[in-house]
């Protein structure tokens, strides 16, 4: 595959002049204990919510926004020693700011090569409840990730639009269950029977698969029993401000999923 194409529109992210930061939260393997990933979430230079950056994304620059996301993704988590651990790199993209994948991915591999991170050790999420104007133009990006060596994840699956038809033609690496499908999972018999369904799918198909938003020891336990083995969320870990936070021990150890424990309290599910 031709790699040498660089892409304009994008240039290098610096076009995006409003200042952020990312944020760092661990996928974890609940089977090893061990972190499988750590995802990059973007936050403002003090700490502020993700909304308080998106909120300035425009059609301007939502090119030069993705792009910028991208390379402070890599440089952060390779700063925080990403290398002293066996986890990934997960980093959330837009279909929509990609002109073209090969053009647009230059800049990525520039980063990566530069600070001598693994191309195997990426993966890139796509939100499932973004309404993409092209199926096809998605198509092309993750088949074009995929063969340069990247893994893909479908994010938010079970909220907004198509997700089993998005499933179907994407053909992600990965999929992460919506927090609302997995909060209070273990009272919900209906979303149970779901969550089933979908590990069965997911098992017959390849495809790893990830609860989003655990934050119980109840939610936990009933996902490891369904056979959801990666967890994230507060029950874990925080995320953590340009480092890669510790999972907390307490949650692994034998009695970690007794019923009814929870940490921290319910908290809002922005990100």
């Amino acid at each position: 595959m031709d790699k040498r194409p660089t892409c304009t529109g994008c240039r290098d992210g610096t076009a995006f002049d409003i200042p952020f930061t990312m944020a760092f939260q661990p996928i974890v393997d609940t089977v090893t204990g061990q972190p499988f990933a750590y995802e990059a979430l973007i936050r403002g230079i003090g700490g502020e919510s993700a909304a308080s950056v998106l909120g300035q994304v425009t059609d301007g620059n939502r090119y030069a926004f993705d792009q910028a996301c991208r390379v402070k993704a890599i440089e952060s988590a390779m700063a925080a020693g990403l290398m002293k651990t066996d986890a990934c790199l997960s980093i959330n993209f837009l279909p929509n700011a990609v002109y073209s994948p090969i053009a647009c991915i230059q800049l990525t591999l520039q980063t990566a090569r530069a600070v001598n991170m693994p191309i195997d050790r990426l993966i890139f999420e796509f939100t499932e409840d973004e309404k993409m104007g092209s199926p096809e133009h998605v198509a092309s990006i993750i088949d074009t990730y995929k063969e340069i060596g990247f893994k893909v994840a479908i994010d938010d699956f079970g909220a907004g639009y198509s997700g089993l038809d998005r499933f179907a033609r994407f053909h992600p690496d990965e999929l992460k269950l919506d927090m609302d499908l997995v909060r209070d999972i273990d009272g919900d018999r209906r979303r149970q029977a779901i969550i089933r369904a979908v590990v069965q799918m997911c098992h017959d198909l390849d495809t790893i698969l990830i609860a989003e938003g655990v934050e119980t020891a109840a939610e936990a336990a009933t996902l490891r029993r369904l056979g959801v083995r990666y967890h994230q969320g507060y029950w874990y870990a925080r995320p953590g401000l340009q480092i890669l936070p510790d999972i907390r021990p307490e949650c692994l150890a034998p009695d970690a999923f007794a019923f009814g424990r929870r940490w921290p309290p319910r908290a809002s599910a922005a990100r």
